[in-house]
């Protein structure tokens, strides 16, 4: 069966994550301590202890999330996994930095900074208020982008992720969203649920983050991963530091083409995704998009052993 591992995104935070890898596994806890060095801060007490209004600010939850999911990671090494197992990997948004970390293609420090950088960034692009995002449910992509045309009205209005299973999150200026939630339901929507989520993030509207991560970026040493890593912006591979480096800046004003990414997986042969870090979003998304697919969790110290067992 061959496997692909997948890292989650931003909303997979809880306070505690992480907190039983720190405690069992040395190679876990150097982790944390790396990317607190990183910082400059203890990062790690906000996740293990909270408060939970601070972990999920953006330039928290960025790091944050990352760290978990490598934290899993070396306890599954730990444990005799390989990551040349894996025929490739992914990660949602921000997860598409842990999958960059995970084969090797930044440092974990330095991915700690960009994420730091990045969540600050995002969170400065748009004054509070006045962007907004919103989930479709029941419509497919080209319905939703003539949704979001129709009611931009001069606005930004845009998809932003393609997570399948008929849910597709819009993003831009509050007014437009407003006006795409409420026109939704008369174009066959099952559903327009407004997101609380503290920027519009994955539109024309974050190019001032974006601007900022092209600068970021271009002063990161990115080497070629030991696995080829899925890229949000085209849903294919890639394993070149350059294109790595301009996938990531147009990643923060682009779409996550989640569903596109998976299906990709799917076509090539994967048949078993392993979810690395915080809570089972991914898990979920990958059985509505290819119901064939088999899905892993591994974010615990529980869940790193029984992987390890199954895989024998």
């Amino acid at each position: 069966m061959a496997m692909a591992l997948v890292f989650p995104g931003q909303g997979s935070q809880s306070v505690g994550m992480g907190r039983t890898l720190h405690d069992s596994f040395a190679e876990s806890r150097a982790v944390f301590e790396e990317v607190d060095e990183a910082l400059g801060e203890k990062l790690s007490s906000l996740i293990f202890e909270g408060p939970e209004d601070q972990l999920t600010l953006t330039a928290n939850a960025q790091p944050a999330l990352m760290a978990v999911s490598i934290a899993a990671l070396r306890a599954l090494e730990a444990e005799g996994f390989s990551l040349t197992e894996a025929r490739y990997v992914a990660g949602h948004s921000l997860g598409e930095y842990s999958a960059l970390a995970a084969a090797g293609a930044i440092t974990v420090a330095d991915t700690a900074r960009l994420l730091r950088i990045r969540g600050t960034a995002m969170q400065a692009a748009v004054p509070q208020g006045e962007g907004a995002m919103a989930a479709i449910l029941g419509l497919d992509a080209d319905a939703v982008l003539t949704l979001c045309e129709a009611a931009a009205e001069g606005q930004v209005c845009e998809p932003a992720n393609d997570n399948g299973g008929g849910q597709i999150v819009i993003s831009g200026d509050k007014a437009a969203i407003d006006r795409a939630v409420a026109m939704a339901p008369e174009r066959g929507a099952k559903r327009a649920i407004p997101l609380s989520v503290s920027a519009p993030f994955h539109c024309r509207l974050m190019q001032p983050a974006a601007d900022r991560m092209q600068a970021a970026l271009a002063e990161t040493v990115i080497a070629a991963p030991s696995v080829p890593v899925i890229s949000n912006v085209t849903a294919t591979p890639t394993s070149a530091p350059d294109e790595i480096r301009e996938r990531l800046v147009r990643q923060v004003t682009g779409q996550v083409r989640w569903r596109e990414s998976v299906e990709f997986l799917a076509s090539d042969g994967v048949t078993k995704l392993v979810e690395i870090g915080s809570g089972r979003v991914l898990s979920g998304l990958a059985r509505r998009i290819d119901k064939s697919l088999v899905t892993y969790a591994v974010g615990t110290v529980d869940e790193v052993r029984t992987f390890s067992g199954e895989r024998g």
